[in-house]
């Protein structure tokens, strides 16, 4: 069933299908939101933003038109205005004690110095993008985290495609200067190119 289909049920009075849409995009936009906290230290709100995206999705669904947008762009869209809306509101005060609490296991074969220094690799990439301006670091986990094309981030951030790529291209310049001391040795460089800012 599509998007579409799923929603003109759900327009229909069958509200079950609600928690349909919700599974195709939860992992999504859960992720999203959380790269998008991480700069202010806020993180742990991950979870209660994206409830709070969904929720306010499904109160505004009766004005959603497909003609206007996708479904996933108008989604994003809400998430990314919630998200604004709460760092306004926290004013980014807080500071996190545990930096590293997302950061994925190590497999258990994978040597313990191997994984300590993939860790502060994907810390340091982490820590670059989240100094970006706000835009660019929307546009920048919108296209490496979360797949979208181009259009689909210029409907969501309310900007031309060709900002967008503009935004992109002085995110990833930005995150790159950042970087180049620690990855300046050739080995290194190839191992930032193939992490794609993971």
């Amino acid at each position: 069933m599509t998007d579409s289909q799923l929603i003109r049920e759900i327009k229909d009075g069958n509200v079950d299908m609600y928690a349909s849409l919700m599974s195709r995009y939860q992992k999504k936009i859960l992720s999203f939101v959380y790269h998008m906290l991480k700069s202010a230290k806020l993180e742990m709100l991950a979870e209660d933003l994206t409830s709070e995206t969904f929720y306010k999705a499904y109160r505004s669904l009766h004005s959603f038109r497909e003609i206007d947008a996708t479904f996933s762009t108008w989604l994003y869209t809400i998430a990314r205005n919630t998200v604004l809306s709460e760092l306004r509101k926290q004013k980014a005060t807080h500071v996190s004690l545990d930096d590293t609490t997302y950061i994925p296991a190590a497999p258990a074969e994978a040597a313990p110095e191997n994984q300590l220094l993939r860790n502060e690799k994907v810390s340091m990439v982490r820590e670059a993008i989240n100094s970006l301006p706000e835009k660019q670091r929307s546009a920048l986990i919108l296209r490496e985290y979360d797949g979208l094309d181009y259009q689909e981030i210029a409907n969501i951030l309310g900007q031309t495609v060709s900002s967008v790529k503009s935004l992109l291209f002085r995110a990833r310049a930005s995150v790159k200067i950042q970087l180049e001391s620690y990855f300046a040795e050739p080995t290194l460089i190839k191992e930032f190119e193939e992490m794609k800012l993971r």
